[in-house]
This record gives C-alpha cells, structure tokens and sequence, in this order.
C-alpha cells in the first residue's frame, strides 16, 4: 500500500510540476528595444552606446534610414575605429544609394 501512494504522489507531482512549466510566461518577448532606445534618447539620455545600438538595431531590420541617422550620430559623438561598424555604416549608405566618400568627410571615422 505505501508504494502505491507514494506512486500516486510521485505522479502527481510530477504532472503538476509539466503543467506549471507548460503555463511559464516570457516577459520580455513584445518589447521593441528600438522604441525603448528612441524613448531614451527622446528624453535626453542619449549616449554613445545608446546610438551605437539603435544603429545597429536598425541596420539588422534593413531600416537603412533611420540606421543612417544614428551611425552619424554616433560618430558625431565619438572616433569610431570598430571596423565592423564602419563597414555597417556603408553597406547602410550603399543601400540608400549615397556616395559614402561626401558623407566620410561629414563624420568623425576612424580611417585616414
């Protein structure tokens, strides 16, 4: 009899236990990090490492617009010598069809 119950319980918990698991919830799966960023820098926050992920955020969802606005906002702000974000910011204007060489010349790259 003791391990019939103990069988009955074991099982017991364990289906409680799958059906807890099956109900967990995802907080953070419908925030749109771009509109989080944005707000912060609308209200006055905006830092380099902020421009620098709203830049690359953007690049990633092919909003090369946009992506442009914040590459040359970040290298308003500092020298960027990452190679990967240098090469990001033309693929960005090669999309939009600009010459990338007018616009070297308006931002603080890294290149000489």
């Amino acid at each position: 009899m003791y391990k019939i119950r103990f069988v009955f319980v074991f099982f017991w918990v364990t289906a409680i236990s799958f059906s807890q698991n099956e109900k967990t919830t995802i907080v953070n799966k419908d925030i749109d990090i771009v509109k989080v960023y944005q707000k912060v820098v609308k209200d006055g926050y905006g830092t380099p490492s902020v421009y620098k992920e709203l830049a690359n955020a953007t690049y990633f969802r092919s909003e090369y617009t946009e992506s442009k606005k914040w590459f040359e906002k970040l290298f308003e702000e500092v020298k960027v010598t990452d190679s990967t974000l240098i090469f990001r910011y033309h693929q960005t204007l090669k999309a939009l069809g600009l010459n990338k060489k007018i616009v070297e010349k308006k931002v603080n790259l890294g290149t000489n």
